[in-house]
């Protein structure tokens, strides 16, 4: 028997977890297991002709609520460019779906429902024996004209029996990016989540995790992503792991989600420890409005949630990206927009907003009406109106969203934000201001250049509350523009003075002089521009030209170097 399992990703990058674990759970000598992974953006065609060309006798498809469209549209092409192939289903995006997904798609032959494993091994089995899948838990199967529901049942109780699929050779490496699994299941039960469903958080044996890491690190992965829903559960499991990682790893980097608000004093002490640029920490709030947090069961302490997130900060050796979720129960756009600042105090690497989508199964859809949370009937399932939130408010949390993306979150504009915060008494509300003029002038419909970033923020400050409040707005999206754009003195925007006094010349033709002497034979290209600039932050309040070195080699990343030259007074 020939299975064919096949997913299709949102982006060439990502690689499947759930595939190679299924593949190798489910081996079987008198088997052929085959992985196959696609993208939504492939035509159907291609993917289509790619899969029947394996000459398959069962598709598998793990669906996802990015690609399930996608992927009942495919599993009606193949069916009917093969009559008889047995197609399978399993995954979140359609394990509660009932039997009228099987009457809107004939060829549909099973659905597993949820933790796959166990079913699908059961099913394969049964197929192989030309048996029926009768009993089985987990699953829906047609029989002739009905559809048979199987009943629940219990989970695999112990991941080891999964064999690794890193030595089996059935992950791709070739991506920069692997997935990890050291638990499944998570010990809160927020009302958004799917984890809210599971019963218990199982943990694969330290030996496996050792094992599974070390084969990882050993091959260099550029990036280890673990999916844990909340890594820290167990705080001493979570530092055994953290304390063998820094011991045996080489290159790799290493993406975690975890509950900032469970590390614990000898955790954090160690998480000093790691090396720069290694770590990065996925950390949800959600939300900071105590009635919400209480409204979607979340339970977490927000203050020592703060005091740890402000001492990984301090540190500055892990990249933190910190969650708010707009649309959920309780929270209007006001309170919405004080989370965005109460948490942009703590300086995150990345601040991501999303709105709430409301998952099949998840307990927040099933109340929903009840809550009064109106949402899209269709993937990604996103809110489009609650009591408290209207579509346009929705929409400007959306383009506030954007812009955080666009600046902070792209490492740009910082210096500018925070003038903004100062024009507007908030961040929030200055990123309400600069939303509002975005969607005037309707930026939001097309992509900008980096320099049309800044040429836009420059016109908004012209516009609005910066044309009269001096020259602090405008140098600080000059400094910011001058830290991530090399540019020409003659092509070089409105907001840069250039305008250098004969002294000040010389200064820098002697400065740009001596640096190219420092870098002579290195082979590397030296490029500069120099601009006035009279209220530098930290520096005495007085006409300074700020001399921007920008150093280019073959193969590696631009470096900028700043270098202040003030006239003797």
């Amino acid at each position: 028997m020939r299975i064919v399992l096949t997913t299709l990703h949102s982006k060439f990058i990502h690689a499947s977890l759930a595939l190679p674990l299924l593949a190798a759970y489910c081996r079987h000598a008198q088997r052929t297991l085959l992985i196959r992974e696609y993208t939504v953006h492939e035509p159907k065609e291609t993917v289509l002709a790619a899969l029947l060309a394996e000459q398959p006798d069962v598709v598998a498809f793990s669906v996802y609520l990015w690609n399930r469209t996608a992927t009942l549209d495919l599993a009606d092409a193949l069916v009917t460019a093969r009559p008889g192939l047995r197609v399978v289903l399993g995954g979140p995006e359609v394990s509660f779906d009932g039997p009228e997904l099987f009457t809107r798609h004939p060829g549909i032959s099973a659905v597993v429902r949820g933790e796959g494993e166990l079913p699908l091994r059961a099913l394969l089995d049964a197929w192989q024996h030309n048996a029926s899948p009768e009993g089985i838990a987990r699953l829906n199967w047609r029989d002739g004209a009905n559809v048979q529901t199987g009943p629940d049942g219990p989970l695999l109780d112990n991941l080891d029996a999964i064999p690794s699929p890193y030595p089996l050779g059935l992950v791709d490496l070739s991506r920069g990016l692997v997935y990890l699994e050291t638990s499944r299941g998570c010990p809160y039960r927020c009302a958004f989540c799917m984890s809210a469903l599971d019963e218990r958080v199982r943990s694969y044996s330290m030996p496996r995790i050792r094992a599974d890491l070390q084969w990882l690190m050993e091959r260099n992965v550029p990036c280890i992503k673990l999916v844990d829903r909340t890594f820290n559960y167990d705080i001493e499991r979570a530092r055994e792991i953290f304390r063998f990682i820094l011991e045996n790893n080489r290159d790799s980097r290493f993406h975690f989600e975890i509950g900032a608000h469970l590390l614990d004093e000898a955790t954090l002490t160690l998480l000093e420890q790691v090396p720069a640029d290694t770590f990065q920490f996925e950390i949800g709030v959600q939300s900071t409005l105590p009635r919400t947090l209480a409204a979607i069961r979340r339970e977490t302490s927000l203050e020592r949630l703060e005091t740890n997130v402000r001492r990984l900060r301090r540190a500055g050796n892990i990249h933190l990206h910190l969650d708010l979720i707009a649309g959920l129960p309780e929270e209007g756009s006001a309170s919405f927009l004080q989370s965005v600042d109460r948490i942009m105090a703590l300086r995150p690497h990345h601040l991501q907003l999303e709105p709430v989508k409301l998952l099949p199964g998840a307990p927040l859809r099933r109340d929903a009406r009840a809550l009064g949370l109106r949402f899209d009937p269709h993937p990604p399932y996103t809110v489009l109106g609650t009591p408290q939130l209207s579509f346009e408010e929705l929409e400007r949390l959306r383009g506030i969203s954007r812009l955080l993306d666009l600046t902070w979150n792209a490492g740009r504009l910082q210096l500018f934000l925070e003038q903004l915060a100062v024009l507007y008494g908030s961040l929030s509300a200055g990123l309400g201001a600069l939303e509002a003029f975005w969607r005037r002038r309707n930026l939001f419909r097309h992509p900008l250049s980096q320099r049309g970033l800044f040429e836009a923020c420059w016109e908004f400050l012209q516009s609005g509350a910066g044309a009269t409040a001096g020259t602090e707005p405008r140098e600080a999206l000059a400094r910011d523009f001058l830290r991530v754009e090399r540019v020409a003195p003659a092509q070089a925007p409105a907001f840069l003075d250039l305008d250098l006094t004969s002294e000040e010349q010389e200064q820098v033709k002697e400065q740009v002089r001596l640096q190219s002497e420092a870098i002579r034979g290195q082979g590397i290209k030296l490029q500069h521009l120099a601009c006035v600039f009279r209220c530098l932050p930290g520096r005495p309040l007085r006409r300074t030209v700020l001399l921007a070195l920008y150093l280019t080699c073959p193969g590696k990343p631009m470096q900028t170097r700043e270098i202040y030259l003030q006239q003797p007074t």
